[in-house]
């Protein structure tokens, strides 16, 4: 409480313009927080920022359009808002915003093909030979053709390879429209021309970026690990066999992580819930598959 007497005292000595002057700085003293906070505007709540940075990085949407799609979500922010929050994670105004792989990928994985090649050691009459596989791979279903197989790769073998893609009747790049490929010196300019003049458009991985190629890495890692390293290759037929044996094994009985554990090629008919179990086995059971009689 205030003193009485001091009241007093300024009451005799100041006029009442000064007393309400005094009063009115008292009242503003106590409700004064600037002393517990920081300058500026309060800070935008962690999990909104984070919201926002998430929306931008997925959909590479602009400021204003970020605005209008948070306010479904109960959340009315301000466009330099938006804008703040983006420059400060490092994320560019949208026209200047660089397209992600995944985002790419995303886009256009219904017609997405990926090509690969990798090689194999096969024992011969004349020692060791080392064998080049390509293959490619349709990203969407995870479906692999093999495109050639040979021990001499050439641009010439290449540019076959390109035609029986393309083929207009059975090609494996009939519906695919964008082709992955490294930067392997025999995807000469000769082949990726091909490949244009058929409709489909060769991208480019950066150098030394095998991560942007994952499904195709993916797989010569299961093809080496589930069948070609446990085999001694005895020539180019016994090469052939098996790794036709594989595909066999990989499109109709092998469960794909990636696939929610589904097969690539599904059965005509459901599986039985009852009956015995059976098992068919490839390459002397190095391959595996057990499954019931159809219903």
């Amino acid at each position: 409480m205030l003193d009485r007497k001091l009241l007093a005292k300024v009451a005799g000595i100041a006029t009442p313009d000064t007393i309400l002057g005094w009063y009115r700085r008292l009242v503003a003293a106590k409700y004064d927080g600037s002393k517990k906070r920081g300058p500026g505007r309060p800070a935008t709540k962690p999990d909104l920022a984070a919201l926002v940075v998430e929306m931008a990085k997925k959909t590479g949407w602009g400021y204003t359009k970020l605005v209008g799609a948070m306010k479904p979500l109960g959340h009315e922010i301000g466009r330099n808002t938006v804008k703040r929050i983006l420059l400060n994670h490092g994320i560019a105004p949208a026209p200047e915003r660089k397209t992600s792989w995944k985002t790419f990928l995303a886009a256009h994985l219904d017609a997405m093909a990926a090509a690969d090649f990798f090689t194999v050691e096969v024992l011969t009459l004349f020692g060791l030979v080392r064998f080049s596989v390509l293959f490619v791979m349709q990203l969407k279903t995870r479906t692999v053709e093999i495109a050639g197989i040979t021990s001499q790769p050439s641009e010439a073998w290449m540019m076959q390879v390109a035609r029986n893609l393309t083929d207009a009747v059975d090609g494996f790049l009939l519906d695919m429209r964008y082709l992955i490929l490294d930067r392997d010196p025999l995807y000469t300019a000769a082949f990726r021309q091909m490949l244009k003049d058929s409709g489909v458009e060769v991208v480019r991985l950066p150098a030394r970026s095998p991560n942007l190629n994952a499904f195709c890495e993916r797989h010569v890692l299961s093809i080496k690990s589930e069948c070609l390293s446990r085999i001694v290759l005895l020539g180019e037929a016994h090469l052939r066999v098996a790794i036709g044996q594989y595909l066999e094994h990989y499109h109709g009985e092998r469960p794909h992580q990636g696939l929610g554990n589904r097969l690539i090629l599904q059965p005509d008919k459901p599986t039985a819930a009852t009956g015995p179990v059976r098992c068919r086995e490839r390459l002397g059971g190095i391959l595996s598959y057990y499954y019931r009689d159809a219903a």
